[in-house]
C-alpha cells in the first residue's frame, strides 16, 4: 500500500521540478546566492536521492557515482555548468530511487532505519526527499529573481 500511495506523490513533484530544471537557461547554473550555485544545488539534490536510496531503500549508490555534495551545495569544487549532464543525473538518481521504492518488502515501510541522519522509516525519508526538492526549487528560483534585480539595478545607475 505504501508504495502505491507515495508513487504518484513522487513522481508529480519529480515531474514538476524536473520541468522547471530542463526549462532553466544553461547560463543560471552558475548563478549564486552566496557560495551554493544552481547548477550544484541540481547535482545535490540527485546525489541526496542515492544517498537516500542506499540509507533507507538498501539499494548501493553506483559505483560510477561520487558524491560531491554530501553536507549541502555550497564550496563544491566539480564543474556543474552543463545543463544536460545535470538532467541525465537528475533522471537517473531519479529511476535509481523509484526502483529502489518498488523493491521495498510493504512491511519495511514503516520500520525505523538507523542512518547518518538518524533514525527515520522509509516512509518518513520520502517525506524528507519531497521537501528537501521543494526548499531548493524554490532557492533556484530565489536566486534567478534576486540575481535579475540586480543586474537591473546596476543596469539603471
Amino acid at each position: 500500500m505504501a508504495i502505491t500511495t507515495v508513487l504518484p506523490i513522487w513522481q508529480a513533484i519529480q515531474s514538476r521540478f524536473h520541468k522547471t530544471v530542463r526549462g532553466l537557461p544553461e547560463s543560471d547554473l552558475s548563478l549564486s546566492l552566496g557560495s551554493a550555485s544552481i547548477g550544484s544545488m541540481l547535482r545535490h539534490n540527485g546525489e541526496v536521492e542515492y544517498m537516500f536510496a542506499e540509507w533507507y531503500f538498501d539499494r548501493k549508490i553506483p559505483e560510477d557515482i561520487e558524491i560531491h555534495t554530501g553536507r549541502g551545495a555550497a564550496n563544491i569544487k566539480v564543474d556543474m555548468s552543463s545543463l544536460d549532464e545535470l538532467i541525465a543525473f537528475l533522471e537517473a538518481s531519479n529511476d535509481h530511487l523509484i526502483e529502489a521504492m518498488k523493491s521495498l518488502p510493504e512491511n519495511k515501510w514503516t520500520e525505523p532505519v538507523e542512518s547518518p541522519m538518524g533514525v527515520t522509516t522509509p516512509l518518513e525519508a520520502v517525506g524528507r526527499l519531497m521537501y528537501h526538492t521543494g526548499i531548493h526549487a524554490g532557492q533556484i528560483s530565489l536566486i534567478q529573481k534576486a540575481t535579475k534585480e540586480n543586474q537591473s539595478a546596476t543596469q539603471v545607475h
